[in-house]
């Protein structure tokens, strides 16, 4: 049970705390120059994390273990940053961008899932997609 728990509890610590830096990021700061620096000390800490973590282990024979999901995911990660960091400095709300991005997403995988992954959408899935769309109707009026 713990193994399906601490996961999520991670993702929402680590979101919440996206979220208040990416609102708190100066609007004088251009958002490529703070990436840079955000994405350098994210480098240095997973290096440290994995020889830490990794005692005889090789990071070169690992690297060449990686796809080209590696490579894409680093370029949508900067557009998930950049998007965050424009729409905190457009004037959305961190409670109304936060959950309109979510909802959307979290109704945008169900049609992504079945169409990639084959897997099935479901009654109760059909009926959170109607409740998550009035939902954003009400958290944006």
């Amino acid at each position: 049970m713990w193994a399906m728990i601490y996961p999520v509890l991670i993702i929402v610590f680590s979101n919440i705390l996206y979220n208040i830096c990416t609102k708190s990021t100066p609007n004088e700061v251009n958002a490529f120059a703070t990436l840079s620096i955000t994405y350098l000390i994210a480098a240095a800490v997973s290096f440290a994390i994995f020889f830490i973590s990794s005692k005889g282990k090789n990071i070169i024979s690992e690297f060449g273990k990686t796809n080209w999901t590696t490579f894409v995911l680093g370029v949508v990660i900067i557009g998930l940053e950049l998007g965050y960091i424009i729409a905190y400095r457009n004037g959305w709300t961190m409670n109304t961008a936060s959950v309109t991005a979510n909802i959307t997403l979290a109704v945008a995988l169900i049609f992504v899932s079945a169409l990639f992954y084959k897997e099935t959408i479901t009654v109760k899935q059909i009926a959170g997609i109607v409740l998550c769309a009035g939902g954003l109707v009400l958290v944006n009026l």
